[in-house]
């Protein structure tokens, strides 16, 4: 909403500084943005005389000010101008800045001492005056008074805060709007390090071996008063615990609310702000010598490796279902793994990452394709229902990037999963915040914390999310010779056990073999009634087996249509092995193509075949679907060569089954996703997907006794 006093400071700039080189035309909305701040930031440089102007109120502008105007009030002697930029800042800040017209007056006076008062700064700060660091605060949006989704607790803590600190020469007037921030979080860092008595020149911020030593001595038990407790105290509020009060007395109240956080934490419960408590309240990392009774890593669990892990006191481990296509990076589960680390006690909780290192990743169609593949490779390494997947988003994902990519691909991820029907759950990687907020929507029932990205603007200021399940703390190696692993170190919540128990390896007994020939009359016979159940006759039984060539022109019955079948057996086995897929999703493609003369399209195939190669499911190149050269070769391959034809088909089964959000076709297929898959692929032949998949049963009635006998 359109604010006068706002306008007013915008057309002051303009009409001030509008011509001066450095200085752009702000909009003239009434609106406070950015543009409007760094425009006052750079109109008071260009006062000061400084010529290299820029967005930054830094250390240059600060010691310019402070030499030539320390002190701006009625009494002093201060450019007209710089007077101005005074009141249309206190504009912008919500206060009243007069007309702007560089007279500091009672109105202005008035002002400051408001925002001295709101800020915690009327006790180091008396008077009207504004001083450097007090027209620093003013040339940027922090708010001084609470904002909606802010804390009177937290702004009691930064009012006090400011208060105390702003006189030390690194610390700089914070937002009081009870909101914790990046901002918020290193003063605190700084607050911490001067009351270890650190100096200006050694303090800066960072929760170093200095400033962890220091704190080491600062533990707070009941009867504790002082500073140290308010920080702690601070500390609490910043971190969402419920029931804390910014207090300076370490009391049996604060000591319960302790123990609270020290349990969901998984620390020692001492009930004292002792060092391990600190470190999970000042970082994300928490104290990073810690133990874990979880990890995850890219390196594939042997059995020395196992036997380094449980004696190391690990009982869940993350590993990685899938590989990244078009990488080198060799990080997938390894067959017979799983049953490896269940030898020794150990549980493993499947990641899904294939990139999730860029906001333009997410995308409900890649969520929707996640969401597939990530349930075909956990069926294909044996996680059973119920198991929790744990999709990443492994970048520093700001609060309007998680809105506009981050959610829409978790939504049609979980929608994904949740229609596939069999139980898998869904999880997810990401910093503190990012995990939150998925998770406050409901689209995933636990968080894998990358708390070890400390610098990550979601981890810096946010609390662990409720719904922690492993939280991420620190890269270490452990064990020595052929037991050597690097694994980062993860504490566990209880809230996800992983699993032990898997369903069998898809071994020669899962997957199809050859057609037993003496059963080929029956088989016809079946498929012939079914077919002729759906209004589809039989039409000119007895036909001799039809040629090579009648896979592609079709066939005049459907015993000749089935005798393709028959004839290229060989080669559906061999595919529909080396594809982990089910022969008869294949076949009844085919049958039903040759039954009727229809063909996939050159567009089609090339589609299919590209998504594959991406996919590494094949070996090529990537052909244009734009070039008439790539599509003419395709188009006379697929007259030419059969196999060719029916290898497409089994590629543009698994493309189709991307494009709809479905797994990848696999050996444990549903009924539901057979289903869609065949009347999307079909559907254009008349039959709908209940109908097909009738006949894919039908098919499977006579392949899957075979399985298993060694044919």
């Amino acid at each position: 909403m359109a604010d006068e006093r706002v306008l007013r400071a915008q057309r002051f700039i303009n009409d001030t500084y509008g011509g001066v080189p450095g200085i752009t035309k702000v909009e003239e909305t009434g609106v406070v943005d950015w543009p409007t701040v760094y425009a006052l930031v750079r109109a008071l440089q260009y006062e000061l005389g400084i010529t290299a102007l820029s967005d930054n109120f830094g250390p240059t502008t600060l010691a310019t000010l402070t030499a030539k105007w320390p002190s701006i009030d009625a009494s002093s002697a201060t450019p007209a101008n710089v007077v101005r930029i005074v009141q249309a800042a206190l504009c912008c800040k919500g206060y009243d800045g007069g007309d702007i017209d560089g007279t500091y007056s009672v109105r202005v006076a008035a002002s400051v001492r408001q925002l001295k008062a709101d800020a915690g700064l009327d006790g180091p700060y008396p008077g009207d005056a504004v001083v450097p660091k007090l027209f620093k605060a003013l040339l940027n949006r922090d708010a001084y008074i609470r904002q909606e989704g802010g804390s009177d607790t937290v702004r009691a803590a930064q009012r006090w805060m400011n208060g105390t600190y702003v006189g030390r020469a690194n610390f700089f007037v914070i937002a009081c709007d009870g909101r914790y921030s990046r901002d918020v979080q290193r003063a605190l860092m700084y607050a911490v390090q001067y009351e270890i008595g650190m100096t200006d020149d050694v303090a800066n911020g960072v929760f170093g071996p200095g400033t962890q030593n220091g704190v080491r001595s600062a533990t707070l038990s009941i009867g504790s008063t002082g500073a140290w407790v308010r920080l702690f105290s601070a500390a609490m509020a910043f971190n969402q615990r419920p029931g804390v009060t910014f207090t300076d007395t370490f009391d049996a109240r604060l000591a319960g609310r302790v123990a609270t956080f020290q349990e969901f934490v998984r620390l020692p419960l001492t009930c004292k702000g002792d060092f391990a408590t600190w470190a999970s309240l000042l970082v994300s990392t928490g104290d990073t010598s810690r133990r874990g009774s979880a990890a995850d890593c890219s390196t594939e669990v042997t059995a020395a490796r196992a036997e380094t892990l449980a004696a190391a006191g690990y009982r869940v481990v993350g590993r990685y279902l899938s590989n990244v296509p078009g990488t080198t990076l060799d990080k997938m589960i390894k067959p017979g793994e799983l049953r490896t680390m269940a030898a020794r006690g150990l549980r493993c909780f499947p990641i899904y990452q294939t990139n999730g290192a860029a906001a333009s990743y997410f995308t409900a169609a890649q969520g929707a394709s996640d969401a597939a593949d990530a349930l075909y490779w956990a069926r294909y390494h044996g996680f059973r229902p119920g198991t929790r997947i744990y999709f990443a988003v492994d970048y520093d994902a700001v609060d309007d990037e998680v809105t506009t990519n981050v959610l829409p691909y978790f939504t049609a991820l979980k929608a994904a999963i949740d229609a596939d029907g069999a139980g898998y759950l869904t999880g997810i990687y990401g910093a503190r915040a990012v995990c939150a907020r998925v998770g406050a929507e409901g689209l995933t029932s636990a968080s894998f914390v990358s708390d070890m990205s400390s610098a990550y603007t979601g981890n810096v200021a946010s609390p662990l999310p409720e719904d922690w399940a492993f939280d991420q703390i620190a890269t270490i190696d452990v064990g020595t010779g052929e037991g050597a692993i690097q694994i980062d170190n993860n504490i566990a919540s209880g809230r996800d056990l992983g699993q032990i128990a898997y369903a069998p390896p898809a071994v020669a007994t899962d997957l199809d073999v050859r057609f037993d020939i003496s059963r080929q009359a029956v088989a016809l016979t079946d498929v012939r009634h079914y077919l002729r159940s759906w209004g589809l006759p039989e039409r000119g039984a007895g036909d001799p087996t039809p040629t090579s060539t009648q896979v592609t022109a079709g066939a005049d019955s459907t015993a000749g249509a089935f005798d393709v079948l028959i004839s290229y057996d060989a080669v559906l086995t061999d595919l529909a092995r080396t594809l982990r897929m089910r022969k008869a999703l294949i076949a009844v493609s085919l049958l039903w193509t040759v039954r009727t003369g229809a063909a996939l399209s050159p567009k089609t195939v090339v589609a299919a075949r590209n998504y594959c190669v991406q996919q590494r499911i094949l070996r090529g190149p990537l052909l244009d679907a734009g070039d008439p050269a790539d599509l003419r070769a395709v188009a006379r391959k697929m007259r030419d060569d059969d196999k060719f034809r029916i290898n497409s088909t089994a590629y543009a089964l698994i493309k189709t089954a991307h494009d709809l959000g479905l797994p990848r076709p696999g050996l444990a297929d549903t009924a539901e996703s057979t289903r869609r898959l065949l009347g999307d692929f079909l559907g254009s032949g008349g039959l709908d997907g209940s109908t097909q998949l009738g006949l894919y049963q039908v098919l499977e009635k006579h392949y899957a006794p075979l399985r298993g006998t060694g044919r």
